[in-house]
Protein backbone atom coordinates (compact mmCIF):
# COMPACT_ATOMS: atom_id res chain seq x y z
CA UNK A 1 0.00 0.00 0.00
CA UNK A 2 1.29 3.52 -0.91
CA UNK A 3 1.32 6.65 1.83
CA UNK A 4 -1.60 7.27 2.78
CA UNK A 5 -3.34 10.58 0.60
CA UNK A 6 -5.92 13.78 1.01
CA UNK A 7 -8.97 13.19 -1.09
CA UNK A 8 -10.33 16.59 -2.70
CA UNK A 9 -14.37 15.90 -2.59
CA UNK A 10 -17.15 18.23 -3.54
CA UNK A 11 -19.76 19.40 -0.58
CA UNK A 12 -23.33 17.89 -2.06
CA UNK A 13 -26.41 20.05 -1.94
CA UNK A 14 -28.78 17.30 -0.45
CA UNK A 15 -27.96 16.96 3.41
CA UNK A 16 -29.04 15.79 6.53
CA UNK A 17 -31.06 18.30 8.37
CA UNK A 18 -30.96 18.62 12.34
CA UNK A 19 -27.82 18.21 14.73
CA UNK A 20 -26.28 19.44 17.88
CA UNK A 21 -24.35 22.25 19.22
CA UNK A 22 -20.86 21.68 18.40
CA UNK A 23 -18.65 19.44 20.77
CA UNK A 24 -15.23 19.50 19.65
CA UNK A 25 -12.69 21.98 17.44
CA UNK A 26 -12.19 21.33 13.42
CA UNK A 27 -8.87 20.82 11.98
CA UNK A 28 -9.70 24.69 9.84
CA UNK A 29 -11.20 26.65 12.57
CA UNK A 30 -8.56 28.63 14.12
CA UNK A 31 -6.85 29.57 10.29
CA UNK A 32 -10.36 30.13 8.85
CA UNK A 33 -11.48 31.74 11.55
CA UNK A 34 -11.18 35.22 10.09
CA UNK A 35 -12.37 34.48 6.34
CA UNK A 36 -15.87 32.56 8.08
CA UNK A 37 -16.46 35.49 9.94
CA UNK A 38 -16.66 37.83 7.22
CA UNK A 39 -18.48 35.43 5.24
CA UNK A 40 -21.05 34.92 7.77
CA UNK A 41 -21.49 38.72 8.09
CA UNK A 42 -22.15 39.34 4.64
CA UNK A 43 -24.80 36.34 5.39
CA UNK A 44 -26.26 38.28 7.65
CA UNK A 45 -26.14 41.32 5.39
CA UNK A 46 -28.42 39.18 2.75
CA UNK A 47 -30.66 38.63 5.13
CA UNK A 48 -31.37 41.97 7.00
CA UNK A 49 -31.49 43.54 4.12
CA UNK A 50 -31.96 41.74 0.40
CA UNK A 51 -35.36 41.17 -0.89
CA UNK A 52 -37.07 37.60 -0.63
CA UNK A 53 -35.97 37.31 -4.25
CA UNK A 54 -32.38 38.01 -4.01
CA UNK A 55 -32.07 35.56 -0.64
CA UNK A 56 -33.77 32.89 -3.28
CA UNK A 57 -31.33 33.59 -6.16
CA UNK A 58 -28.22 33.60 -4.10
CA UNK A 59 -29.14 30.87 -2.19
CA UNK A 60 -30.22 28.91 -5.00
CA UNK A 61 -33.76 27.37 -3.60
CA UNK A 62 -37.41 28.24 -3.97
CA UNK A 63 -40.50 27.24 -1.69
CA UNK A 64 -39.77 24.80 1.33
CA UNK A 65 -36.38 24.55 0.72
CA UNK A 66 -36.15 28.09 0.65
CA UNK A 67 -37.63 28.38 4.11
CA UNK A 68 -35.01 25.72 5.10
CA UNK A 69 -32.63 27.39 3.92
CA UNK A 70 -33.14 30.67 5.75
CA UNK A 71 -33.99 29.13 9.09
CA UNK A 72 -30.53 27.24 9.12
CA UNK A 73 -28.99 30.81 7.63
CA UNK A 74 -30.86 32.60 10.23
CA UNK A 75 -28.93 29.90 13.31
CA UNK A 76 -25.50 30.34 11.54
CA UNK A 77 -25.45 33.66 11.85
CA UNK A 78 -26.44 33.74 15.15
CA UNK A 79 -23.97 31.30 16.24
CA UNK A 80 -26.25 28.96 17.77
CA UNK A 81 -26.69 26.13 14.42
CA UNK A 82 -26.64 22.68 15.10
CA UNK A 83 -24.33 20.65 13.50
CA UNK A 84 -23.53 17.40 12.08
CA UNK A 85 -19.82 15.95 10.94
CA UNK A 86 -19.26 16.34 7.33
CA UNK A 87 -19.68 12.82 6.98
CA UNK A 88 -22.76 12.76 8.52
CA UNK A 89 -24.55 16.22 6.98
CA UNK A 90 -23.64 15.38 2.88
CA UNK A 91 -25.96 12.84 1.40
CA UNK A 92 -25.72 13.41 -2.20
CA UNK A 93 -24.64 10.55 -4.77
CA UNK A 94 -20.82 11.32 -4.01
CA UNK A 95 -20.68 10.17 -0.73
CA UNK A 96 -23.57 7.80 -0.54
CA UNK A 97 -20.90 6.31 -2.74
CA UNK A 98 -18.01 6.83 -0.34
CA UNK A 99 -19.90 4.91 2.43
CA UNK A 100 -18.23 7.06 5.06
CA UNK A 101 -20.01 4.95 7.77
CA UNK A 102 -17.96 2.23 6.84
CA UNK A 103 -14.67 4.36 6.49
CA UNK A 104 -12.23 5.45 10.06
CA UNK A 105 -11.93 8.31 11.58
CA UNK A 106 -8.55 8.82 10.30
CA UNK A 107 -10.00 7.99 6.80
CA UNK A 108 -12.74 10.74 7.04
CA UNK A 109 -10.28 13.41 8.64
CA UNK A 110 -8.40 12.63 5.44
CA UNK A 111 -11.67 13.85 3.32
CA UNK A 112 -11.05 17.51 2.69
CA UNK A 113 -14.53 19.38 1.29
CA UNK A 114 -14.09 22.70 -0.43
CA UNK A 115 -17.52 24.84 0.32
CA UNK A 116 -18.94 28.55 0.38
CA UNK A 117 -19.62 28.92 3.90
CA UNK A 118 -17.10 27.14 5.58
CA UNK A 119 -13.75 27.10 2.89
CA UNK A 120 -12.62 24.04 3.66
CA UNK A 121 -13.76 21.07 6.14
CA UNK A 122 -12.83 17.65 6.66
CA UNK A 123 -15.13 15.00 6.96
CA UNK A 124 -14.81 14.67 10.65
CA UNK A 125 -15.65 18.37 10.96
CA UNK A 126 -18.70 19.59 12.59
CA UNK A 127 -20.70 21.57 10.09
CA UNK A 128 -24.33 23.13 10.22
CA UNK A 129 -27.50 22.79 7.64
CA UNK A 130 -25.95 25.47 5.19
CA UNK A 131 -26.63 26.43 1.63
CA UNK A 132 -24.05 28.81 0.01
CA UNK A 133 -22.28 27.74 -3.34
CA UNK A 134 -19.03 29.20 -4.32
CA UNK A 135 -20.69 30.18 -7.56
CA UNK A 136 -22.76 33.26 -6.29
CA UNK A 137 -21.91 36.61 -5.41
CA UNK A 138 -22.97 37.59 -1.59
CA UNK A 139 -22.58 41.30 -0.96
CA UNK A 140 -19.85 43.16 -0.69
CA UNK A 141 -17.87 39.57 -0.23
CA UNK A 142 -18.27 39.56 -4.22
CA UNK A 143 -17.95 36.48 -5.53
CA UNK A 144 -17.39 33.56 -3.21
CA UNK A 145 -15.25 31.61 -4.85
CA UNK A 146 -12.81 34.59 -5.36
CA UNK A 147 -12.95 35.13 -1.82
CA UNK A 148 -11.74 31.86 -0.75
CA UNK A 149 -9.36 31.48 -3.55
CA UNK A 150 -5.93 32.89 -1.39
CA UNK A 151 -7.52 31.78 2.00
CA UNK A 152 -7.57 28.23 0.63
CA UNK A 153 -4.35 27.64 -1.40
CA UNK A 154 -2.59 28.94 2.14
CA UNK A 155 -4.56 26.45 4.26
CA UNK A 156 -3.47 23.32 1.83
CA UNK A 157 0.13 24.30 2.38
CA UNK A 158 -0.29 24.12 5.58
CA UNK A 159 -0.68 20.51 5.73
CA UNK A 160 3.09 19.18 5.75
CA UNK A 161 4.04 16.43 3.28
CA UNK A 162 0.43 15.67 2.18
CA UNK A 163 -0.91 14.39 -1.45
CA UNK A 164 -3.79 15.29 -2.31
CA UNK A 165 -6.06 13.43 -5.08
CA UNK A 166 -8.11 16.30 -6.79
CA UNK A 167 -11.59 14.76 -7.47
CA UNK A 168 -13.28 18.43 -7.64
CA UNK A 169 -15.63 19.84 -10.24
CA UNK A 170 -14.83 23.35 -12.06
CA UNK A 171 -17.10 24.78 -9.58
CA UNK A 172 -14.62 24.22 -6.34
CA UNK A 173 -11.70 23.69 -8.20
CA UNK A 174 -11.44 27.09 -9.51
CA UNK A 175 -11.64 28.27 -5.61
CA UNK A 176 -8.69 25.72 -4.74
CA UNK A 177 -5.68 27.66 -6.51
CA UNK A 178 -4.36 23.73 -6.77
CA UNK A 179 -1.38 25.24 -8.91
CA UNK A 180 0.48 27.10 -6.76
CA UNK A 181 1.09 23.45 -4.83
CA UNK A 182 3.85 21.52 -6.06
CA UNK A 183 3.20 19.15 -8.64
CA UNK A 184 3.96 16.20 -6.71
CA UNK A 185 1.51 16.60 -4.31
CA UNK A 186 -1.23 16.82 -6.29
CA UNK A 187 -2.65 13.98 -8.26
CA UNK A 188 -5.82 15.19 -10.75
CA UNK A 189 -8.30 12.69 -12.04
CA UNK A 190 -10.33 13.18 -14.49
CA UNK A 191 -13.70 11.57 -15.42
CA UNK A 192 -14.29 10.90 -18.93
CA UNK A 193 -16.59 9.49 -21.80
CA UNK A 194 -15.20 6.14 -23.29
CA UNK A 195 -14.37 8.10 -26.35
CA UNK A 196 -12.07 10.62 -23.78
CA UNK A 197 -14.59 13.54 -23.81
CA UNK A 198 -15.95 15.21 -20.91
CA UNK A 199 -18.46 13.20 -18.62
CA UNK A 200 -21.16 14.60 -15.78
CA UNK A 201 -24.34 12.88 -14.25
CA UNK A 202 -24.98 10.48 -12.01
CA UNK A 203 -22.82 7.64 -12.91
CA UNK A 204 -19.79 10.03 -12.82
CA UNK A 205 -20.68 11.18 -9.65
CA UNK A 206 -21.27 7.85 -8.28
CA UNK A 207 -17.91 6.63 -9.43
CA UNK A 208 -16.46 9.69 -8.20
CA UNK A 209 -17.24 8.39 -4.72
CA UNK A 210 -16.29 5.15 -5.34
CA UNK A 211 -12.65 6.29 -6.29
CA UNK A 212 -12.67 8.64 -3.25
CA UNK A 213 -12.95 4.95 -1.36
CA UNK A 214 -10.77 3.14 -2.91
CA UNK A 215 -7.61 5.90 -2.59
CA UNK A 216 -8.60 6.13 1.28
CA UNK A 217 -8.24 2.30 1.69
CA UNK A 218 -5.53 1.57 -0.78
CA UNK A 219 -3.64 4.87 -1.49
CA UNK A 220 -2.61 6.27 -4.39
CA UNK A 221 -2.07 3.63 -6.48
CA UNK A 222 -5.84 2.50 -6.79
CA UNK A 223 -6.49 5.10 -9.64
CA UNK A 224 -4.29 3.71 -11.70
CA UNK A 225 -5.86 0.01 -12.84
CA UNK A 226 -9.48 0.79 -10.92
CA UNK A 227 -12.26 -0.73 -12.36
CA UNK A 228 -15.62 -0.75 -10.80
CA UNK A 229 -18.68 -1.96 -13.58
CA UNK A 230 -17.19 -1.17 -16.65
CA UNK A 231 -15.15 1.91 -15.56
CA UNK A 232 -11.48 1.97 -15.99
CA UNK A 233 -8.34 3.88 -14.52
CA UNK A 234 -5.08 4.66 -15.77
CA UNK A 235 -2.52 7.07 -16.43
CA UNK A 236 -2.33 8.53 -20.31
CA UNK A 237 -0.09 10.57 -21.17
CA UNK A 238 0.83 11.59 -17.77
CA UNK A 239 -2.67 11.91 -16.82
CA UNK A 240 -4.68 10.04 -14.49
CA UNK A 241 -8.37 9.04 -16.19
CA UNK A 242 -11.47 7.25 -14.91
CA UNK A 243 -12.95 6.10 -18.55
CA UNK A 244 -17.05 5.09 -18.65
CA UNK A 245 -17.91 1.76 -19.90
CA UNK A 246 -18.70 1.46 -23.67
CA UNK A 247 -21.98 2.86 -24.35
CA UNK A 248 -22.19 4.60 -21.94
CA UNK A 249 -24.14 7.74 -22.84
CA UNK A 250 -24.61 10.11 -19.64
CA UNK A 251 -24.56 13.89 -19.68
Amino acid sequence: MSRPAFVLLPPSESKVSGGRLPTATGYFDESLATAREQVRAALASLLRDASPEEVSRVLKVRGALLERAVASSRLIVEGVAPTLPAWQRYSGVVWSHLEPLTLSEEQRSRVLIPSGLYGLSTGTDEIADYRLTMKVNLGDLGNVASFWRPTLARALEGIDGATFVNLLPKEHDGAMRLATLQQERILTVSFLRHGGEGIAGHDAKAVKGVVARRVLDEGLEAVDGFRWKGWRGRIHRGHHEVRAPRGDHSQ
